[in-house]
């Protein structure tokens, strides 16, 4: 994939306390501003909608993936910063991002909000009328979703795909159960399982040599140390017993002892991750096979 160009054209505007009819207008106004000026008319070619829920501890990584994913996905942004232990309220910091092409620029929107006290309990509401009409939604939960609380049962609701991280969470193997609960409500992507991909490939290759295995030793995260054991179980159709030599990335894979050939490539870096997820809109039902078989083990 091509890397992102860095040379864009930025406008923006801030509000506190502010309103969804405020932030409304005051887009409009960003976007007419420089055929206001005499400049050529922009390209507003969104997407889709991608909405972030984004707790304080991962603002700056989703700020930072956002960012090297700049114009290859041209769309209207709406990160969610939930502050729930402050007044109620909402405030928002509107930009407006146009790449050159040509003698006029592609433009997309980005809405940061963040939503404070009893804010944060209702984001659908929040959300509903800055949606793009007609076009897919993309929610990335960063960190452990709360499944049953009122902020991800809505946003969900209204979700076309679900993206997430389970290399963010805590409780594995439990917490895949109720993410499971969540694949017949919307698709659902996983970037762990994404970094998987070349590790998935290897074993598949040295079919039918491992069609016994007994024991798979991941030398990465738990997140996919789980889901490559379970995605062994679920097509091997016997038990698999995972170990795990933690590390912050996927370093090696042992089969009952023998370690396994690294794979060609490198590893993708988050904006590239994220970029190949927001490019699919249909259920990947091997991923979901690979969940439930962690979960239940």
């Amino acid at each position: 994939m091509a890397p992102a160009l860095t040379s864009f054209i930025e406008d923006t505007w801030f509000g506190e306390d502010t309103t969804i009819a405020e932030i409304e207008r005051q887009l409009a106004r960003l976007r007419e501003a420089r055929v206001d000026e005499g400049e050529q008319p922009n390209l507003r070619t969104s997407v889709m909608t991608h909405i972030a829920w984004v707790p304080p501890r991962w603002q700056h990584a989703a700020e930072e993936t956002l960012a090297g994913m700049a114009e290859r996905h041209p769309s209207r942004t709406l990160l969610l910063l939930p502050r729930p232990d402050e007044p109620d309220g909402i405030d928002a910091h509107v930009a407006v991002r146009c790449f050159p092409v040509g003698d006029r620029a592609t433009c997309g929107e980005v809405i940061e909000l963040i939503l404070r006290g009893n804010r944060v309990t209702a984001p659908a509401s929040i959300v509903l009328p800055l949606l793009v009409s007609d076009l897919p939604v993309f929610c990335r939960w960063r960190g452990l979703p709360a499944f049953s609380e009122a902020p991800f049962e809505q946003l969900v609701e209204i979700t076309d795909r679900l993206i997430v991280d389970s290399t963010e969470w805590e409780g594995l193997p439990e917490t895949y159960g109720p993410l499971a609960d969540q694949f017949e409500r919307t698709a659902v992507s996983d970037i762990a399982w994404a970094r998987t991909e070349r590790w998935r490939s290897l074993l598949a290759s040295l079919w039918p040599g491992i069609s016994d295995v007994q024991t798979l030793r991941v030398h990465g995260t738990p997140a996919q140390a789980y889901l490559l054991t379970g995605w062994l179980r679920s097509n091997l159709g016997h038990p698999v017993v995972v170990e795990i030599d933690q590390h912050e990335r996927l370093e090696g894979i042992d089969i009952d002892g023998v370690h396994a050939p690294f794979p060609p490539g490198l590893p993708p870096n988050p904006s590239d991750v994220l970029s190949e997820e927001l490019d699919r809109l249909s259920r990947d039902r091997v991923y979901e096979r690979a969940v439930r078989a962690a979960a239940t083990a």
